[in-house]
Parts: structure tokens; sequence; C-alpha cells
């Protein structure tokens, strides 16, 4: 897997904490909660509290350095995604996440913000199934 080197948020300064959350999303293909980022980060030697986790989740989220998904028990999980807009299939067993480009989506979503005449618009979509692996 490559990796990109963290971007400082934009308007925001960065931080040891927020460099060390980056390498650790980085450093893996998983989706992780706050919780086990948080586990990783302790295991590793960091002194990070979890509401810091949290903040940092937040703000790499909403620059975009990092994609953020439901996982459909109520808890969020993160990656670091080298790929620019994209959508994930999700393994509802096991976790695994599969990057996926959707062309129609996107072209209905801007149908239809044509249509009721919202502009700068933006969307998220995560498709849950099971994975060959946890089918057999």
């Amino acid at each position: 897997m490559t990796t990109k080197p963290a971007r400082p948020v934009t308007g925001q300064r960065s931080t040891k904490q927020r460099a060390a959350i980056a390498d650790v999303l980085s450093a893996t293909d998983d989706f992780l909660s706050a919780q086990q980022l948080h586990d990783k980060l302790r295991d590793r030697g960091e002194s990070i509290g979890l509401t810091t986790v949290y903040r940092n989740l937040q703000a790499l989220t909403e620059a975009e350095q990092i994609d953020a998904i439901w996982d459909g028990s109520g808890e969020t999980r993160y990656r670091h995604c080298s790929t620019g807009h994209h959508h994930h299939l999700v393994c509802r067993e096991c976790g695994n996440t599969v990057e996926v480009q959707a062309d129609p989506v996107e072209r209905w979503a801007a149908k239809i913000a044509a249509e009721n005449d919202f502009s700068d618009i933006s969307h998220t979509v995560e498709i849950f199934g099971t994975c060959a692996e946890c089918s057999k």
C-alpha cells in the first residue's frame, strides 16, 4: 500500500497528536473506530486522550484527509484513503472494505441537485453486504 504524508488541516496547525493519528491510519488498510485508534496510539507509547483523538478525527475528516464511514452499528470508523472522491462496499461480517467509483451515482446526484436548484453538493455512499470470503 502506498501512503501519502499527512497534510496540515487547512486553517489549523499541525500537532504532534494529529501527525500520530494520521501516521497510524496511513499504516493500515482497515477502517478503525476512535477507540481502536486510541488503543493503537497508546500501544505505541503516545500520550493522547480519547477526546483528543475524536477532535482530530473530526478535523481530518472535514479536511478530507481521511474517510469516515458509519458501520451500521452506530459507530463511525476512519481510514486514510489515497484516492479522490469514491464510495465503499463494506462487509457486515468482517468489515472488509473496497473503494469503488460510482459514476452513475455522481450523475444522479448532479441531476437531482440541478432539478432542485441546489449547488455545491456533496454526498457519501456506503453499500453494505457480505463479502465472498464471509459468504463461504
